[in-house]
This record gives structure tokens, C-alpha cells and sequence, in this order.
């Protein structure tokens, strides 16, 4: 049996309930909105204030230093190598706010690393290569900025007897990365990375690094080390006016001649070697360039 309610008074009951259930739900949806745009605004506000640290960091111009972003904590974390004085860390904290900024110290100094030694050599200096790329049927690698500075030609050896060829293109700093073109066609340029064993990675895509991500390094002063990323679009401050932005870091060592070395995991590729300090006995810091920038820079792919 069904119940009818025709009553005025059910029916008015009726439409007062659904006219509460209305301004209930738009009660809910007003609230909502508002702790959307709180935290929204909450948000954009927590990374102005980054920005304006990070960039109150570049500002103290401390030779010797690096900053990144770290987002877990809310803070712009800064590293200090052994030559960075306390008054350079009160420098930085005055500029930047003592409650933006985290410091660790990193023993050593953080330079480019080059050196002399084998691997390929310009005039003056040795590097590493980074990752073999082509461009059409033109093949080039890429390797560190610092070590293409000046577009000297490279060599296979110290002596400079066996030519690869000359540097076409060069960004440092700033950016971190350069590209030689290969013009000894008796010179193999597989689409790997040595691991120094008798073995090779063979490297068939670029990467993006993530933090924590498990990492490799190959370069021709100290081989092959494995670490973990630690931070992302990292600024470092070699000296001299030469700043690099948004690097790559790591807890894998390095030492000079490793500069443009491959930074890689599994089969891809992810950067080149920048710079660091300390070394593989002891350990250290080493911060990479990303290797996408330079890909689109030159409109070169792996391979």
C-alpha cells in the first residue's frame, strides 16, 4: 500500500528539505573553494619566498657554494666547500633569512673538473666524453662547456697526433655543455658508455634524473661510481663569474678529467659531468649538467 502526501503542509516540508539540502551543499562548495584558494595561494606564496632565497644566495656571490631547492622541507639548501669562511655562510644567511635556507658543508673544493691524463684532449686540457650523438649523418658527442671554452679541436691522445675533430658549439657558463664534431671517420662512435671492464652500456634514450633515483658515472680519471640523486636545477658557484644553473646533484665522487664524463642510468642518458669536490677515496659531491638542454640546443639525438 502507498502512503499519498498531498498535504500543503507535506509538500512545504518537502521543498524546505530540499532547500536546505541546496544551500548545504553550496555551503560545502563555497567552503571547499576557499581552502582551495588558501592553499593555492599558500602554495605560490612558499615559492616566491624560495625564489627570493635562492636568488638572495646568487646575490651574496660566495665562491665555492651551491643551492638547490629542496621541496620536502621548504627550504633552499645550501653547500659550502672547505673554502667558504663562516663570515661567507653569516653573508648568506643575512641575505636570504636564516629560517629559508639549510647549510651543509661538502669537504674539498668544488671546481670543473679538468685535468691532464688520457682520455680526449684539447691543446690544454683533458676531458671525457659524455654521450655519442648524431645529427642526420653527421656524428658529433657531447661533452662538459667548460671543456669546449674557446672551441679547441679534440684529440684521441695526449700527443695530439690522432684527430676526432673540432668543437662546433659551446655553452659555459650559464649552461654546462659542448659538442665536437667527429671528422676522422676512422674513429667508432658506438651509442654506449665504457664501463671500464671490457664491458659496455649501451645508451639508447635521454632521461630525466629524479631525486633518489640509483645513478652511474663513467670518466676517464677514476672509471666507473654509482650513487643516488640528491637534488635538482642545483646553482653552483665555481668562482670567477662562473655560475651554473640548473644542474643535476649527486652523492657520486669525481675527480679532474672526469669533466664531461656520462652521467647515466640503465640505458639512459641523464647528464654530464660538471663539477664536484672531493674525491673517489674519500667521497663527495658532483653536480651534473642535464643532458635534454643540450640535445635540444644542438637538435642532436642519442645514437
Amino acid at each position: 500500500m502507498r502512503i499519498k502526501h498531498r498535504s500543503g503542509v507535506a509538500r512545504r516540508t518537502r521543498r524546505i528539505a530540499v532547500v536546505t539540502g541546496l544551500l548545504a551543499a553550496s555551503a560545502l562548495t563555497a567552503t571547499t573553494a576557499q581552502a582551495e584558494s588558501a592553499a593555492g595561494t599558500s602554495a605560490a606564496a612558499g615559492e616566491q619566498r624560495l625564489t627570493a632565497a635562492s636568488a638572495a644566495v646568487e646575490t651574496a656571490d660566495v665562491a665555492g657554494t651551491a643551492w638547490s631547492t629542496d621541496e620536502a622541507t621548504g627550504k633552499v639548501v645550501v653547500t659550502a666547500d672547505s673554502t667558504v669562511t663562516q663570515s661567507d655562510l653569516a653573508r648568506i644567511t643575512r641575505l636570504a633569512g636564516a629560517d629559508a635556507i639549510r647549510i651543509e658543508r661538502t669537504p674539498g673544493t668544488l671546481r670543473p673538473l679538468l685535468a691532464g691524463g688520457d682520455a680526449i684532449y684539447a691543446p690544454r686540457w683533458r676531458c671525457s666524453v659524455g654521450f655519442n650523438v648524431h645529427k642526420g649523418s653527421t656524428s658529433y658527442f657531447l661533452t662538459a662547456g667548460h671543456c669546449t671554452q674557446g672551441k679547441p679541436p679534440y684529440y684521441t691522445d695526449s700527443g695530439h697526433r690522432t684527430s676526432i675533430g673540432p668543437t662546433t658549439g659551446s655553452s659555459f657558463p650559464g649552461n654546462d655543455y659542448g659538442i665536437v664534431q667527429y671528422t676522422n671517420r676512422s674513429i667508432a662512435h658506438p651509442s654506449a658508455v665504457d664501463l671500464y671492464n671490457g664491458r659496455t652500456q649501451r645508451i639508447t634514450s635521454a632521461g630525466t634524473a629524479r631525486v633518489g633515483q640509483s645513478v652511474q658515472r663513467s670518466g676517464s680519471t677514476t672509471r666507473v661510481h654509482g650513487g643516488t640523486v640528491t637534488g635538482l636545477n642545483a646553482t653552483v658557484n665555481y668562482g670567477n663569474g662562473q655560475v651554473v644553473r640548473g644542474l643535476i646533484k649527486t652523492n657520486v665522487c669525481a675527480e679532474p678529467g672526469d669533466s664531461g664524463g656520462a652521467l647515466f642510468s640503465g640505458s639512459a642518458a641523464l647528464g654530464l659531468t660538471s663539477g664536484g669536490s672531493g674525491n673517489c677515496r674519500s667521497g663527495g659531491t658532483t653536480f651534473f649538467q642535464p643532458v635534454g638542454p643540450a640535445l635540444r640546443a644542438y637538435g642532436v639525438t642519442i645514437g
